[in-house]
C-alpha cells in the first residue's frame, strides 16, 4: 500500500478512536485524558495494533498541543494577575520543590543510581504537567474559580524553576564546566525577563499586532506568533510552554476573548494527540519491572502535591473545598518529566531502568491527576457532611 495512504488510514483510525474514547469519557463523567493515554498504549510500541507511520506527525502535533493549551490558559489572565500571584505564592513554590523533588531523589539513591540519577528523578517527580492541568481545569469549568490563580502561580513558578534546572541538568549530564553551566542559566533568565517585560509593559501592542476582523487572518496570526514565541523560547533553553503562556498573558481585552473562542477547537484536537503520544512511546512490556517503585512514587507525590496546593490556597484565605481542589489540580505529571528523563538517557550512562520508571510514573500520574481533580470535590463535600453538628462552618470562601 502507498505510504501516504497508510499514514492517512492510521491517522484516521487514531482520531476516530479518540472520538469514541472522548464520548465514552463524557458518558461516565470522566476526563478523557486517561482514556487517551490508554488508547496510545493500544496503538503504540508493543501495543495490540502498533502504528508505525505517524510518529513524525504525532510528535510535532503533541508539541503544538502543549503550546495551545498553555496559550489559552494565559489568555484567561492578565500580566498584573500573574505578578500578584507570584508574589503571593513564592513560598508555596519553594515548599513545592522541597516536598516533591525529595521522593524521586530518594528512590534514585535507594536504587543506587547516584547523585546524577537523584538529580534527574527529583526533577521528574517535582514538576506538574501544565498541559494536563490546563485541560482538566477547562474540562471541569474551573478556570474562574478562586483557587485557580493559586494553581497557575505555582505552575508558573515551576516553569521558571525548570528554566534554571534544565540548563544545569544538561551541563551535569554532558560534563561541561561551571562557566558553561552558568552561561546557559544566564541566557535562560535573560530570555524569561525579556518576555515577561514585553508581556507586562507592551501587551497592548502585542494585541494590536495579532488582532484582525477577518477570522482566517486572525487565526493565522495568533497561531503563527504563538509557535514563533514557543520555538524561540525552546531554542534558548526556556520551556516552549512558558513562552506560550506568557504570550497569552500579553494578549488582552477583546482580542484575548476572540482568540480563545477561535483556538478552542484546535486546542482540543492537538491536545488529544499530545496525550496519545505518551502512550505511543511507551512499551507496555517495560512497565511491570518498575511498577512497584512507580506506585510508591505515585502515592507519595500525590500526597505531597495535595499538601502543596492545600497550604498555598489556605495562605490566601481560600476555604477547605478550594484548598482540596487546588491540591488535586497539581497532581498530574507529564511533558516536562518525560523531557527530563529523555535528557538523562540521551546524554549519560544512567541505568536504563530510569527511563522505564519515569515513563511508568508519568503514565500513572497522568491518569491519577484528572481523576483526583474530579473526585476531590465530592469527597471533600462528603467529609464536611460527616462533621459533628457543633463544628462551626469555615468562614473563608471556597
Amino acid at each position: 500500500m502507498d505510504h501516504t495512504a497508510l499514514e492517512l488510514i492510521e491517522l484516521g483510525a487514531v482520531f476516530f478512536s479518540l472520538g469514541l474514547l472522548g464520548r465514552l469519557a463524557g458518558r461516565i463523567g470522566l476526563s478523557p485524558i486517561p482514556l487517551y493515554l490508554v488508547g496510545g498504549l493500544f496503538f503504540g510500541t508493543g501495543g495490540i495494533i502498533p502504528l508505525s507511520g505517524i510518529q513524525g506527525f504525532t510528535a510535532l502535533a503533541g508539541e503544538v498541543g502543549v503550546v495551545l493549551l498553555l496559550l489559552l490558559l494565559g489568555l484567561e489572565y492578565s500580566a498584573a494577575e500573574l505578578v500578584t500571584g507570584l508574589r503571593r505564592s513564592w513560598t508555596a513554590g519553594i515548599l513545592d520543590v522541597v516536598l516533591n523533588a525529595a521522593p524521586g531523589a530518594a528512590v534514585a539513591l535507594a536504587l543506587d543510581w547516584g547523585p546524577v540519577g537523584a538529580l534527574v528523578m527529583g526533577g521528574v517527580t517535582y514538576i506538574s504537567s501544565s498541559g494536563i492541568i490546563a485541560k482538566v481545569l477547562a474540562d471541569l469549568g474551573r478556570l474562574g474559580n478562586r483557587e485557580t490563580p493559586v494553581v497557575l502561580s505555582i505552575l508558573v513558578f515551576e516553569d521558571l524553576v525548570m528554566a534554571l534546572y534544565l540548563p544545569i541538568l544538561t551541563a551535569v549530564l554532558i560534563g561541561v564546566n561551571l562557566a558553561g553551566g552558568l552561561a546557559a542559566v544566564g541566557i535562560s533568565v535573560a530570555v524569561l525577563a525579556v518576555v515577561l517585560v514585553v508581556a507586562l509593559r507592551y501587551g497592548r501592542f502585542v494585541s494590536a499586532l495579532v488582532d484582525s476582523p477577518d477570522r482566517e487572518v486572525f487565526l493565522l496570526k495568533v497561531l503563527g506568533v504563538a509557535l514563533l514565541v514557543a520555538g524561540f523560547a525552546s531554542a534558548m533553553q526556556v520551556s516552549a510552554a512558558v513562552g506560550a503562556f506568557l504570550l497569552g498573558i500579553a494578549i488582552s481585552g477583546s482580542t484575548a476573548e476572540n482568540a480563545s473562542k477561535l483556538l478552542e477547537p484546535l486546542r482540543d484536537l492537538f491536545a488529544a494527540v499530545f496525550f496519545v503520544v505518551f502512550g505511543l512511546n511507551t512499551d507496555p512490556a517495560s512497565i511491570p519491572p518498575v511498577l512497584g517503585w512507580a506506585v510508591v512514587l505515585a502515592v507519595s507525590t500525590t500526597l505531597t502535591k495535595l499538601v502543596t496546593g492545600w497550604w498555598a490556597a489556605r495562605r490566601v484565605g481560600i476555604g477547605p473545598l478550594g484548598r482540596a481542589r487546588a491540591g488535586a489540580a497539581l497532581v498530574a505529571r507529564g511533558e516536562f518529566s518525560i523531557v527530563i528523563a529523555g535528557l538523562a538517557v540521551g546524554y549519560a550512562a544512567i541505568d536504563e531502568r530510569l527511563a522505564a520508571l519515569a515513563t511508568t510514573y508519568v503514565l500513572l500520574m497522568a491518569m491519577i491527576g484528572p481523576v483526583a481533580a474530579r473526585v476531590v470535590e465530592p469527597a471533600a463535600r462528603f467529609a464536611r457532611t460527616k462533621r459533628p453538628a457543633t463544628t462551626p462552618a469555615p468562614s473563608a470562601g471556597n
